[in-house]
């Protein structure tokens, strides 16, 4: 059974949204449905979707779990992104929080620092 996961980010400004998140992840989209959405896949069957949607935009959250933590963090840095927020928790799990133009939540973790 292949299974396919959308995260999806409510955005109010499309084309500033499109701009931040290519920085954020890196590159372009893999693809755009239609005209108010874009999609990144992160990994095979996963998927991060921003779409214009202003009536729900800064609410959402979504977490993103990698195996090379410090090297992403420093690369989104050096595309001009510095996290908002970094958590470490009892069992040295770390999560380093960005937010989006509209607020939105957009964390990555990993584990402990090598």
């Amino acid at each position: 059974m292949t299974l396919d996961l959308f995260a999806e980010n409510s955005v109010t400004d499309y084309p500033a949204a499109l701009e931040w998140y290519e920085r954020l992840l890196g590159g372009p989209p893999a693809f755009f449905p239609n005209d108010i959405e874009a999609v990144w896949e992160l990994a095979e069957h996963r998927y991060l979707v921003v779409e214009l949607r202003p009536e729900h935009a800064g609410h959402d959250q979504v977490t993103i779990f990698v195996d090379d933590l410090d090297t992403r963090i420093a690369a989104i840095s050096e595309r001009g992104i510095e996290p908002a927020h970094r958590e470490t928790y009892s069992n040295g799990v770390r999560k380093v929080i960005y937010h989006d133009p509209d607020g939105n939540e957009i964390g990555f973790g990993g584990g402990p620092a090598e």
